[in-house]
């Protein structure tokens, strides 16, 4: 697999979700790998390799579609504990929630958030936030690999 594939971290807990945001991609022939997990604590574990090894740890670039409404962590702690980890800090982060209180929206873009978007938004099947992702990685500059891993 090419260092320079962009790689898809889901953290999505209803499985019916995750699985439209996966088809999504697919129907728009966007074969970019995904993991999914269903918390914030699942994915800090994954993204700070700690079950998995020094070789084993999440590939960059990656985007993250994070919900807000999970169980163990939520996504506002997630973002919280994200931000606060220097190897993590910059990671690219889209909100995916069907949260549209305004307190949120504040917490989640002050934890620079890329964008918050709702699900009942994100166009039929998930359409529209594919489009989305697929234009941010093809117009936005990635920093480069230095020919390693996170």
């Amino acid at each position: 697999m090419n260092e320079d594939t962009l790689h898809i971290l889901l953290v999505e807990d209803d499985d019916v979700d995750a699985e439209a945001v996966v088809r999504a991609f697919k129907k728009e022939q966007l074969n970019y790998p995904f993991t999914i997990v269903t918390n914030g604590l699942e994915a800090l574990t994954l993204l700070r390799g700690e079950n998995w090894g020094a070789s084993g740890r999440y590939a960059r670039p990656h985007i993250i579609l994070l919900d807000l409404n999970m169980p163990r962590m939520n996504g506002i702690e997630f973002l919280q504990e994200l931000r606060a980890d220097e190897r993590l800090k910059d990671s690219i982060v889209f909100v995916l929630t069907t949260s549209n209180r305004d307190e949120d929206k504040w917490a989640a873009y002050g934890k620079q958030v890329a964008g918050y978007i709702l699900k009942t938004r994100a166009g039929k099947d998930f359409a529209d936030m594919v489009t989305l992702v697929k234009c941010y990685e093809t117009i936005v500059e990635f920093p480069p690999n230095k020919g390693k891993r996170l």
